[in-house]
């Protein structure tokens, strides 16, 4: 009976084997992937995608699309309300759709004249054109970081725009002295950016809440409007405290100090031991030099040992000075406001390599500006302090966590 049962199994399996080897393969198609874009599906058309160059312009693009000069004209002065075709900018790119058959006749024209903007002449049916816009989708993001080189670069590994890094400088720029930021020191950043159709990034919309690690002190900023009607936005600390003062910390961004303000130093072209009344800021030649706080313009020109400045006059009270210029971009009696460019780096005067000596006045006499304890901004009207610190308390506790979960603990001191 045994023996009878395994020849059953063995047929059977003979059975099921030759059943398969029977039995015709099915062959899978792949569809070919959809692509949309511009309101188009591509796969309806002969595309070609391609970039404004020198020489080009609307009429000989459509004209080598076998389109005569008479029939682009008429369309030139059907779209012109629309699409004005003399905008056209060198390096945009543009899209021709034509159709699939053989005489591959243009059909849709796309002109992108930015990331998000385009303009689209439709020649199907009669000819229009339209402008639209791709959607922006913001999302909304916090990170917690330590610092290894700079700001940008630290940023840049974290996979956010390097732009944003400028946006952080010119909030803290009252009370970060950004060249003394060191290695190992925290921050942590509540952001917004935009993506184009929900996927592609296009970089940073703005930032809601920030701290900074500086000489152990973690310094918040949050922006925030008083005054409701005005949409003035203002920085404040976790204390209401404003982080904008009188003056800002050094004339350039991201720099290095190479001398500071002393009484003996040995003068590197003169070679003597003579006092340095400035702080030596090194940048590359052609550098932007900014005004470290509102005023008029005293003096400009050139001397031996300054080679080309500009002295501005903030108040009865302080003067600022800067040396060593390639390019001074301000007159005599001008009104500057804090952190317009006023010149550029150079090496004029007795400057063995580019940069700017930045001096400064108290009272009449030059004083070290980096231990001068200078005054603040108006503080915060008592009376918005309720509604900021309730719409800052979720913010800070989420640039707290961030910070605890990136680094075990987080120190307020």
């Amino acid at each position: 009976m045994k023996r009878f049962s395994l020849i059953l199994s063995i047929l059977f399996i003979a059975i099921s084997c030759k059943k398969t080897e029977n039995k015709t393969p099915i062959v899978v198609q792949k569809s070919e992937p959809i692509i949309i874009e511009f309101g188009f599906k591509f796969n309806d058309y002969d595309v070609i995608q391609d970039t404004i160059v020198s020489g080009d312009n609307f009429g000989n693009i459509i004209e080598s699309q076998n389109i005569g000069e008479k029939k682009v004209h008429e369309i030139v002065e059907k779209i012109i309300d629309t699409f004005d075709v003399r905008k056209i900018r060198i390096g945009k790119q543009f899209t021709l759709l034509r159709s699939k058959d053989k005489t591959k006749k243009l059909q849709v024209f796309i002109y992108q004249s930015d990331r998000t903007n385009f303009y689209v002449v439709d020649l199907r049916d009669s000819v229009i054109a339209y402008h639209k816009t791709k959607p922006i989708t913001i999302k909304r993001r916090t990170i917690a970081s330590a610092l290894h080189g700079s700001l940008s670069e630290t940023l840049q590994s974290q996979k956010v725009d390097a732009s944003l890094a400028s946006q952080i400088s010119k909030v803290y720029a009252w009370s970060i002295d950004f060249f003394k930021l060191q290695k190992g020191d925290k921050f942590a950043i509540t952001f917004n950016e935009r993506y184009i159709n929900d996927s592609i990034y296009d970089g940073v919309e703005n930032f809601e809440a920030a701290f900074f690690e500086f000489k152990g002190k973690l310094i918040y900023a949050f922006p925030f409007q008083q005054d409701t009607i005005s949409g003035k936005i203002e920085y404040f600390d976790e204390e209401a405290k404003a982080l904008k003062n009188f003056f800002l910390k050094a004339p350039l961004k991201f720099v290095n100090i190479t001398s500071r303000y002393t009484k003996n130093r040995f003068h590197p072209v003169q070679q003597i031991w003579k006092a340095h009344n400035g702080t030596d800021y090194a940048a590359p030649t052609g550098t932007p030099i900014m005004t470290t706080a509102a005023g008029t313009v005293e003096q400009t020109g050139y001397t031996a040992g300054n080679g080309n400045f500009v002295k501005v006059r903030h108040d009865r009270t302080y003067s600022t000075q800067y040396l060593h210029m390639s390019k001074i971009l301000v007159r005599r009696g001008q009104f500057v406001k804090q952190g317009d460019v006023i010149g550029r780096v150079g090496s004029t005067g007795l400057a063995t390599g580019p940069h700017v000596c930045y001096r400064f006045w108290k009272n009449g006499v030059q004083v070290d500006a980096l231990k001068l304890k200078l005054p603040n901004s108006e503080p915060m009207n008592a009376k918005f302090k309720p509604r900021y610190f309730n719409e800052i308390t979720p913010l800070k506790n989420e640039l707290d966590n961030a910070a605890k979960l990136k680094f075990g603990r987080l120190d307020s001191n």
